[in-house]
């Protein structure tokens, strides 16, 4: 039985529906401004929400296993369930730090009196926090659905190229039907309940309680596995994203490639715990889809002259990579999964925020036409290389201590073969994001692009920015162990549960 502390215990007012609601709510203040005022009440409402996600970190026990902070309402019989755990509590604060960090960014662009933009950037961080502390599967998949909104409105509105019509028909093409199987997998889970002669519910705890008595197990995974997978995205089901970070802007692009965590997240919660048996099962046909992914993204990565469609492929690798992990079926692959999504979410922030300073300067994200920027544009420089050592998983950033954990966890769970195809891949993901700093930064410029002053192009957003971001990657590279600590309980607890698979720590003698 999963430990339940519920807000009152720890504070004094329901802090995870405040993270939810405060951008939502400045959202609404943003609309019915001035246009002059929106961005000034986007960055209160956002520092404001970062405030309260480390407040959310202090109160947080990550000594006892179970939910924290829980909220449980009943209104006209639905259920409105949150709470934080080892799975999610990192990803609250992520999303509020790249939150305002996008509101920074948009300050030294033509959207910073852009209300709907504001608004939609708000919007955004308001959903992906309502959906990282859902522990309702309906309430999750509300939350996904209306992520929709703002993703649409801004590439519509604010998007780059004569194709954003085109992008987002694509995207809803991937989008509808994944939500669809993920919403036809949660109705068979609560439908199982009731042939079991239980109550109807779509509440995770109940769910996982009574995971043994729900019938077509089989379907349910495959059902919600595949509507993830569209989410993550896994290969085959990719096609969106590089047209999405082609064609969005990198201030809305940012925030969501840390969304696309949230496909990862939810195979942690809502597949693992609650149809453990057809996740074995079908464990090898996931890690296949995963090594391919890893193969096809890095590859795909090294072809292309867009510089956020590069990004893109290589979410589409590291994603193969985090799938291997989450389905090795022991703590250290899981614990090194979590933190190595929280990792990358930053890493390719950084990375895009970078590329996104670029374009401001020179108006391209294509190499042939850029190089030599390293002299005049230092902090940029540094923003990416950072980051894209953090994704290579270099000593002294944050996934290098995951990536440690995730590969001990795979040669415990497939051996050292599959361990062995990811190391590769991520020598290729080394190659080419090192390729792509070397010709943006280092290189002979192309043509000649006349550097912005500093009157014209503020200089002290991007400081902010770089500074922000390769600070949190080094501290918590040099420090890791705390964060893991928040991870490790859950991961622990999440072990005993697999039919055929036992924790790490329950087999394996210690190594002392």
């Amino acid at each position: 039985m999963t430990d339940i502390v519920y807000w009152p215990s720890a504070t004094f007012f329901p802090l995870l529906t405040a993270l939810t609601l405060v951008p939502l709510l400045t959202m609404g203040l943003v609309l019915f401004n001035k246009p002059a005022r929106s961005l000034k009440l986007g960055l209160c409402g956002a520092l404001l929400n970062l405030a309260l996600s480390i407040y959310l970190l202090r109160v947080f026990d990550s000594q006892a296993p179970g939910i924290h902070l829980a909220e449980s309402v009943d209104v006209l019989g639905l259920g409105y369930r949150v709470g934080v755990d080892g799975t999610n509590i990192l990803f609250v604060p992520l999303t509020a730090i790249l939150g305002l960090l996008a509101l920074v960014y948009t300050m030294i662009t033509r959207h910073r009196h852009d209300r709907l933009f504001v608004a939609c950037l708000l919007a955004y961080q308001g959903i992906l926090i309502g959906a990282f502390v859902a522990l309702n599967a309906m309430q999750f998949w509300f939350w996904c659905l209306l992520e929709l909104v703002p993703v649409v409105l801004l590439t519509v509105s604010a998007g780059t190229g004569e194709q954003r019509n085109q992008v987002v028909k694509t995207l809803l093409q991937y989008w509808l039907p994944g939500l669809g199987m993920s919403l036809a997998g949660f109705l068979l889970l609560s439908f199982g309940l009731m042939q079991s002669g239980l109550a109807f519910s779509f509440d995770w705890l109940t769910l996982k309680h009574h995971n043994l008595a729900i019938p077509r197990e089989t379907l349910i995974f495959i059902l919600l596995f595949f509507g993830f997978a569209v989410r993550m995205p896994l290969f085959p089901f990719h096609a969106w994203l590089p047209l999405l970070a082609e064609h969005g802007t990198a201030a809305s692009a940012a925030i969501f490639l840390h969304g696309l965590k949230l496909g990862i997240y939810a195979v942690v919660r809502f597949i693992l715990p609650l149809v453990p048996g057809a996740a074995e099962h079908w464990a090898g046909f996931v890690v296949s889809l995963g090594l391919l992914g890893i193969f096809y993204g890095a590859l795909l990565a090294l072809m292309q002259i867009n510089m956020r469609r590069l990004l893109a492929f290589a979410v589409i690798s590291h994603t193969g990579m985090l799938v291997i992990g989450v389905f090795s079926f022991n703590d250290f692959a899981l614990e090194g999964s979590i933190l190595l999504s929280v990792a990358y979410g930053l890493a390719t922030a950084g990375m895009l925020f970078s590329i996104g300073l670029i374009y401001e300067r020179t108006r391209t994200s294509y190499l042939p036409r850029l190089g030599g920027l390293f002299e005049n544009n230092s902090a940029i420089g540094l923003l990416f290389l950072i980051s894209a050592l953090s994704t290579m998983v270099m000593p002294g950033t944050p996934g290098f201590d995951a990536a440690h954990l995730l590969i001990e966890g795979t040669i415990e769970e497939h051996g050292w073969l599959i361990a062995i195809a990811i190391l590769i891949g991520n020598v290729v993901a080394a190659g080419f994001l090192l390729w792509a700093f070397q010709r943006l930064f280092i290189a002979n410029p192309k043509r000649f692009v006349q550097p912005y002053s500093s009157i014209h192009h503020p200089v002290v957003q991007e400081r902010i920015i770089a500074l922000a971001i390769c600070g949190l990657l080094v501290a918590t590279g040099f420090y890791t162990t705390p964060w893991l600590k928040f991870i490790d309980q859950e991961a622990n607890e999440i072990g005993e549960h697999y039919p055929e698979h036992h924790s790490h720590h329950a087999n394996e003698p210690d190594h002392d």
